[in-house]
């Protein structure tokens, strides 16, 4: 296995490819990316803050507007911009739109009070999301928050969450289940399809190399894995020390991370 695209690819090539082959997946390797991908189950509290990820699924801003009715925060923040890569949701007909001002038309519409929302939305993919957030509020006065994002995407999310905002804030997955040509992605389900099996790898992958990269918290390898996912790893590991250029210039933001 090696990267999907390189400097010279065009910058809406994915890094690491969405939904590559599965090796053969093992009863404790599925167990173990069960965890890692979806992170255990968590019931939902009050928090100070409702942070969405960016995206074009309906259900970021159905369950922020859940969550919201329910009083599990007072406040609201959207994010996302216009993703290069990310494959739009068949309901989503303006693709100029940034994904944060569609968010809070929803939530508007749903009658979440304009104070109550802060908008985020020039960022293109998971990372941005969590750094572009950070201009648009002080999370040094946060001590809690619920993070929407499909399911599947909550161990990433989690991990990105961990890496960029401060420490001592309690991180809560409250994510929804998607679906890829009919057939559900759930964390009960999600091994017994190929889409399924492959979408989840392609998961774990970023894990592994948006760890090793430095991008997000370090994911600890499954090591049934490591002969697939340590190729990737080494391959973006020689790109960077055979190149003189920084990192950054390497590998874009935009292009080593791609949107949903």
């Amino acid at each position: 296995m090696t990267p999907s695209s390189t400097p010279e690819s065009p910058r809406n090539t994915p890094l690491v490819p969405k939904a590559p082959p599965s090796p053969p997946l093992s009863p404790d390797a599925i167990r173990k990316l069960t965890e890692a991908v979806f992170l255990p189950p968590a019931a939902p509290a009050p928090a100070d803050l409702l942070f969405v990820f960016g995206g074009t699924h309906p259900g970021h801003w159905e369950t922020a507007i859940a969550a919201y009715r329910r009083e599990l925060a007072p406040l609201v923040l959207v994010t996302g911009g216009v993703s290069p890569s990310g494959v739009k949701h068949p309901d989503w007909h303006d693709t100029e739109i940034p994904e944060a001002r569609e968010m809070r038309r929803h939530l508007l519409d749903a009658g979440v009070p304009d104070a109550a929302i802060v908008v985020e939305d020039r960022s293109r993919n998971t990372l941005e999301n969590v750094l572009f957030a950070r201009e648009r509020l002080d999370f040094d006065s946060v001590a809690s928050l619920l993070f929407i994002t499909k399911s599947h995407g909550a161990g990433r999310a989690r991990a990105t969450l961990l890496r960029h905002l401060p420490p001592v804030i309690a991180l809560t997955p409250l994510g929804f289940d998607a679906a890829y040509d009919g057939v559900p992605l759930s964390r009960q389900d999600w091994s017994q399809s190929g889409s399924g099996r492959a979408r989840v790898f392609g998961e774990y992958l970023r894990l592994r190399v948006y760890g090793v990269l430095g991008d997000i918290a370090p994911t600890p390898p499954i090591q049934e894995l490591e002969p697939f996912a340590g190729a990737y790893v080494a391959a973006f590991l020689k790109l960077l020390s055979h190149s003189r250029q920084s990192r950054a210039e390497v590998l874009p933001s935009a292009q080593r991370h791609d949107g949903e």
